[in-house]
């Protein structure tokens, strides 16, 4: 029996003789072995330096991260101290405490600097104004959404920590955190129940420096939480707020506060500058980042665990395989690509022959040398060359046709215009011998002006100003019989539109709704937005087109223009409609309704035509 190890090794044999017999596949296995060892050694090499930078990155994150929101807590803080400062004279504020056991001036003046406070933030729960001698207070607080003042007696107050601490301190005020300790005010009531710090101020005489009074502050959290939202952290993440004694004044998660509390950890934190240290709970170990105010030395903590840390390098570690991964497979890809490089002009050339049998005539291909495969792509791009510059000859031609085209659909309106207006001069003229003859002819002339000057184009409102000097000659023929409505938006005034176009519906609603009848007959000249286009309509309460009117002139839109009759009476709708297809395409349309109630009709703007989005 052959022995196993040699089976193997003849079939690999085998295996490398059919590969080498192409030079090819010896091409792309020798480029592939290259890039995997060239991959794979950077992959390693970029994880080593991958994995410390991402450790070194996350500290310098967090360390610019707390700088920045520590600024924004101590400037919140500095607020708070500017805001206990009497904003008065303070003599009138220290006469006003004097007095205001007998002077209801002094009492009303004491309750509205209160109020003025409460009013000055969003961040205030309830303010006291603790009267030292008198052992009184006045506080303002939310009461069911009513802001109240009262006043009362606090026999406690003297008796508080935190008071002892304020008349005590050399800068006369005190921050009390209530992170880990209970909200004791020493006032009747829980107005402060809800308050996560207080500041209090003592208010002392100028000459004796006595203690007078007391302002305490008591803040809610809405402005500490906006400014903390700026620190992101993870699971198992922390982050603490800290006086310049080490006093907590936040943490995100009370439990561990308080475990950091009974282990003493808090105390190990340097207090002079920023920095970070390592603190070991048990089994579990963190990098305490933490940034120390420039102003009062107040901390920002951020313990990380050491194991998020890791999972981060981890992480980074797995994408490099992953992403060195694709970088090979990519390689792999090009090095067999490079490797069929001679067979890729003549699929190149194949390629833009396939686009050119497909209609497009933009194809060229890359001219490469000087034998067989050269000379047929040079004469293939000669080709495509060719056959553009005929393509552009037979569009030109067509351009210069379709202008032929406008220019005489604006000849045949025009002096079927001007013949009616001639006429309803003339009958007024003889009916009626009037001298308003002569705003007639003024009429006309403005009218024959728009009508023949260069323009193919022209703006909404200059076409309107037409259609009411043509309103004003046709009403002189038909008098009160003639009423004109108009419903135009204001914001497309300033649309472009074919020069005579209103003027060519107008005048239909004249010839089939007025002319036939002998009552009064209203025309109304609409303009409105749809979600697709621009609708222009003409709409008249007349007796609408004759039967089978309307599907002949229908029938007459579809047929070509050298087939049409033009001594059809409706030549001058047919007309407009081709202009409008020529000028703004198949979406482009001139829509007919029509019943015994009247006949509207539609003259229908692609939206993104006519400089109107």
């Amino acid at each position: 029996m052959e022995n196993p190890i040699k089976r193997v090794t003849k079939a690999i044999v085998s295996l490398y003789d059919r590969v080498s017999r192409r030079l090819v596949n010896k091409l792309i296995l020798l480029f592939t072995s290259i890039v995997i060892l060239v991959v794979t050694a950077l992959t390693v090499i970029s994880y080593q330096m991958l994995q410390k930078e991402s450790v070194n990155n996350s500290i310098a994150s967090t360390t610019n991260n707390l700088l920045l929101v520590n600024k924004n807590l101590e400037n919140y803080l500095d607020g708070i101290e500017q805001l206990s400062l009497p904003q008065i004279r303070y003599d009138e504020f220290t006469n006003a405490i004097h007095r205001e056991e007998k002077d209801y001036a002094s009492r009303l003046y004491l309750e509205d600097y209160l109020r003025s406070l409460y009013y000055s933030r969003n961040d205030l729960e309830t303010i006291y104004l603790y009267l030292i001698d008198q052992q009184k207070f006045y506080s303002i607080t939310k009461e069911n959404y009513n802001i109240t003042v009262r006043t009362g007696i606090a026999e406690q107050v003297q008796e508080m920590p935190w008071y002892k601490r304020t008349v005590d301190d050399s800068l006369n005020r005190v921050f009390q955190s209530f992170a880990s300790s209970p909200i004791e005010t020493g006032y009747p009531g829980q107005a402060a129940e809800n308050s996560f710090m207080a500041y209090h101020r003592v208010l002392r005489t100028i000459a004796s420096r006595k203690p007078e009074a007391v302002l305490s502050f008591y803040f809610n959290s809405s402005a500490k939480d906006a400014i903390m939202k700026d620190i992101p952290f993870n699971e198992g993440q922390h982050v603490m707020f800290l006086s310049p004694d080490k006093e907590p004044f936040y943490s995100d998660d009370p439990s561990f506060l308080k475990e950091a509390e009974g282990l003493g950890l808090i105390d190990e934190l340097p207090g002079s500058a920023g920095g970070r240290v390592t603190w070991t709970v048990d089994d579990r170990k963190y990098l305490v980042v933490y940034d120390v105010g420039e102003k009062a030395g107040w901390k920002l903590v951020k313990p990380i665990p050491y194991s998020q840390l890791n999972e981060t390098a981890t992480m980074t570690r797995n994408w490099g395989y992953f992403i060195g991964f694709l970088f090979l497979l990519l390689s792999v890809i090009l090095v067999t690509l490079t490797s069929n490089a001679i067979t890729r002009p003549l699929k190149n050339l194949a390629h833009q022959m396939g686009r050119f049998s497909s209609g497009d005539f933009d194809a060229e291909t890359d001219v490469k040398g000087r034998d067989e495969l050269a000379y047929l792509s040079r004469h293939f791009n000669q080709m495509v060359k060719r056959t553009n510059e005929l393509i552009n000859e037979r569009y030109k031609m067509k351009l210069v046709e379709k202008n032929a085209i406008l220019k005489a659909l604006e000849a045949e309106i025009n002096p079927h215009f001007l013949y009616n207006a001639l006429q309803a001069i003339s009958t007024k003229a003889l009916k009626n011998d009037r001298f308003d003859i002569a705003d007639m002819v003024d009429a006309l002339a403005m009218t024959l002006r728009y009508c023949i000057s260069g323009k193919d184009i022209v703006f909404a409102k200059e076409e309107l100003k037409h259609i009411e000097r043509y309103m004003a000659l046709q009403k002189a023929r038909f008098g009160y019989r003639l009423q004109v409505k108009y419903d135009w938006e204001q914001s497309l005034m300033e649309l472009e539109i074919p020069k005579l176009s209103i003027q060519t519906l107008v005048e239909n609603a004249i010839e089939h709704g007025l002319e036939k009848v002998s009552s009064t007959v209203t025309i109304s000249v609409k303009a409105h937005l749809t979600s697709s286009h621009v609708v222009i309509s003409v709409q008249d309460d007349g007796p609408g087109f004759e039967t089978g009117k309307l599907e002949e002139i229908v029938r007459t839109f579809q047929s070509e223009w050298e087939d049409r009759d033009h001594e059809n009476e409706s030549i001058g709708l047919v007309n407009l409609n081709t202009r409008l297809k020529l000028l703004y395409g198949e979406e482009a349309e001139l829509a007919i309704r029509t019943d015994d109630k009247g006949t509207e009709m539609e003259m229908r703007l692609p939206r993104g035509s006519g400089s109107y989005v």
